[in-house]
């Protein structure tokens, strides 16, 4: 394993859940993962943004939501601060700072600012990784995506949201200064689904030099179309969709 702690990120339904295991059962590392389940406040998030779709910041429970996954990932960062824990490596499907991106998306001016006062808190605990892997998707096919998972709590996000939340990621990186970034087009590329992306992605890895690099990679000829390839079984087991990603 190159990098000793490697992130992916990206917009709800790019696959950072699914590839993060591929990579940390081929790599042998640790797998922390984001627990959405675990949020008591996600599934009545999502019911009311159902019901309002034109109001996403004016959610009552917004805020709760938000700070649950706050907490949630400062016990994470608690955990990485063990010794011994990166000896192996450690791969996750997501940035500290992700929940920032998703709290300027969701929470109106006064609980923004209150959120802010305890992430400010918290952030300069977070251990910074060695590689984020940044996916990325256009909304249609990230909707398409979310669509094809069928978790009952998703079905009220829109096409939307998931533009919101896109144009927030860029935002973010646009203005990010940590660790290097390799971002990778996801709309013909299933590395965490096909065996030979997977590979291609390995590859990219390896010869990464940063600190910013956009991995483009061009459609095989012949391959399905977006949606209908099967799940693949690559080095450290078999890959398919996980939630979350």
């Amino acid at each position: 394993m190159r990098f000793q702690h490697v992130v992916l990120e990206g917009a709800i339904g790019v696959g950072k859940t699914t590839l993060a295991r591929a990579l940390s059962g081929y790599w042998g590392a640790k797998l922390v993962l984001e627990q959405p389940a675990d949020n008591p406040y996600l599934a009545r998030f999502y019911e009311h943004m159902g019901a309002h779709p034109a109001h996403p910041r004016g959610n009552p429970l917004a805020l709760q939501t938000q700070l649950n996954f706050l907490f949630q990932r400062v016990e994470q960062i608690k955990e990485l601060g063990q010794p011994g824990v990166f000896e192996r490596g450690v791969v996750s499907d997501f940035l500290f700072a992700k929940d920032s991106i998703f709290a300027m998306l969701n929470l109106g001016d006064e609980d923004l600012a209150l959120y802010r006062q305890i992430y400010k808190r918290h952030a300069a605990q977070a251990v910074e990784p060695d590689l984020i892997v940044w996916l990325q998707a256009e909304p249609d096919v990230l909707m398409a995506r979310v669509r094809r998972r069928g978790l009952a709590m998703e079905t009220a996000i829109t096409e939307d949201y998931l533009r919101a939340l896109n144009d927030g990621y860029q935002r973010y990186f646009a203005s990010h200064r940590g660790a290097p970034v390799l971002a990778v087009n996801t709309e013909a590329f299933h590395p965490g689904e096909d065996a030979a992306d997977f590979r291609r992605l390995l590859e990219r890895i390896d010869a990464f030099e940063g600190p910013f690099e956009f991995y483009d990679p061009p459609d095989r000829p012949g391959r399905a179309a977006e949606g209908l390839i099967p799940p693949a079984t690559v080095p450290g087991g078999l890959i398919g969709l996980g939630s979350g990603s």
